[in-house]
């Protein structure tokens, strides 16, 4: 790698660049933390930079580099920076969860999810934006300000791993980890035209089960190939863990280096599974162009209908278990936690033990009854990723003084599609296969597989990634 470092760089070419000596650690991290003094003013990214530990961790990488026998010695991403989203616990860093009422306190102990970025070699770059307990789709809050997005400062990057999208898509980060509740990777993901790949139920553990298992971790990357490689290093066999599957027989990466699956039978899914929401025509262009591309390669869309629950059930089921999902979060004051969160803890609280048992029952009985189906029908669902383009900064507002709820029901049209598969716990990626002409703004298609086909999303991803070459793509503001 000659000349200044590029900062849209591919981490996989970056830690081959490190390996090989055409670049040293200190100089990718100097890089990347001179485009952060810049950047990130203007959209909000990080809520936590520890310059100096960037540096002295660069140093030593660069030091395990010359002290190094050879490059197969070094971790996969030996020396390439990483943030962390600010839901994981760092240790000496503080973990504000997007909330100005959180314990500031710096963890003693680093989440397992951080372990396995640090021993993949990565250099912890900082912390990034979230909203409050990942909560909604968007990032506007008093802990933490407003996170933009880098194709429109006017516009949300979507949320809740919002610092993360912007971080990736600004070039301020060549990749950065993520959390996925209800949509947190894939849509902001499609706000930024990034891949966002959350992992089937169990595949990525951490250190409890979040969310009865709707909650997951994985990363926002430019690329394919820095997703595969990312999960790699996530999907490790946990013994602490009771969901755990074994370790893989072979890598993802390899997956996409492998031939290509053959006549796979693609659904479609294009009308939300909740009542009331329209469709943007931009996101269902994203379909047509992704079924377009499968069809020319041989593949075959049928006709079957996924078994829904009605709209009232799904809404009544996700929320009554998505509204516990602040528990357990240390609070030094309660009364600064924000109004549509306050809400939600007071009706997570007025749920009795009995009622909150059967949502899980039912969000289990649902998710069986789909994946049975699913594998029955389909090999690939595809649907819109967002049944909406990114909103205006303050949009959710409408409604939310004489209404808090309205925060979080602003965040359904984001959400709609991405939700029903944190439920069913299935694989499903985000892939940037289209741009609005009239604003400009990327546009992602969601795409789904029957749960531990990661293998087979990534190789129809990466076959996307050719036609559409997303990854030359820059925001107007890079």
């Amino acid at each position: 790698m000659s000349g200044p470092i590029d900062p849209f760089t591919s981490a996989v070419e970056l830690a081959a660049a490190i390996r090989g000596g055409q670049v040293s650690p200190v100089e990718v991290a100097e890089s990347y933390l001179d485009r952060i003094a810049i950047r990130d003013p203007q959209f909000t990214a990080f809520c936590h930079r520890a310059d100096d530990e960037v540096r002295k961790a660069a140093a030593a990488a660069a030091d395990a580099l010359v002290r190094a026998g050879s490059p197969a010695e070094l971790p996969p991403f030996h020396g390439v920076p990483l943030p962390v989203k600010d839901l994981v616990d760092v240790a000496g860093w503080p973990t504000t969860y997007g909330s100005a009422g959180a314990d500031r306190t710096p963890k003693t102990v680093s989440d397992p999810v951080v372990r396995r970025f640090a021993d993949a070699g990565f250099l912890l770059l900082g912390k990034t934006t979230t909203s409050e307990f990942g909560a909604v789709s968007f990032t506007e809050n008093e802990a933490l300000g407003i996170s933009r997005n880098p194709w429109d400062p006017d516009r949300t990057p979507g949320g809740s791993s919002s610092g993360a999208a912007i971080a990736v898509a600004g070039g301020m980060a060549p990749l950065a980890h993520a959390a996925d509740g209800g949509g947190s990777i894939r849509v902001p993901a499609s706000c930024t035209g990034l891949v966002g790949l959350k992992p089937t139920r169990g595949l990525v553990t951490n250190g409890v089960v979040e969310v009865e298992g709707f909650g997951t971790h994985g990363v926002l990357t430019r690329s394919v190939a820095d997703t595969a490689a990312a999960l790699d290093v996530l999907a490790r066999h946990d013994p602490g863990a009771w969901w755990s599957p074994p370790e893989p027989a072979s890598s993802l990466t390899s997956a996409l280096s492998g031939e290509p699956p053959a006549g796979l039978r693609i659904g479609v899914l294009t009308e939300p599974p909740i009542d009331g929401i329209s469709v943007h025509p931009a996101c269902t262009t994203a379909v047509d162009a992704v079924l377009r591309t499968l069809e020319s390669a041989g593949h075959h869309v049928v006709d079957r209908v996924l078994p829904l629950p009605s709209s009232g059930e799904l809404v009544s089921t996700f929320m009554k278990i998505w509204a516990v999902g602040g528990a357990g979060i240390p609070l030094a004051d309660p009364d600064r936690i924000e109004p549509h969160n306050r809400v939600q803890r007071a009706a997570a609280k007025a749920v009795d033990s009995w009622a909150y048992a059967e949502s899980v029952r039912k969000a289990q009985q649902l998710s069986r009854r789909i994946v049975e189906a699913f594998a029955e029908d389909f090999d690939l669902l595809v649907t819109p990723t967002m049944a909406c383009l990114p909103p205006f900064i303050g949009a959710w507002r409408a409604g939310a003084d004489e209404n808090p709820r309205a925060a979080v029901v602003s965040s359904f049209p984001m959400a709609v599609f991405t939700s029903l598969f944190n439920v069913t716990g299935q694989p499903a990626i985000s892939v940037p296969v289209h741009h609005d002409a009239e604003t400009g703004l990327p546009v992602g298609a969601q795409i789904v597989a029957a749960p531990w086909r990661e293998d087979r999303l990534l190789q129809v991803a990466g076959m996307l990634e050719q036609e559409y070459r997303w990854t030359e793509r820059r925001p107007p503001l890079s």
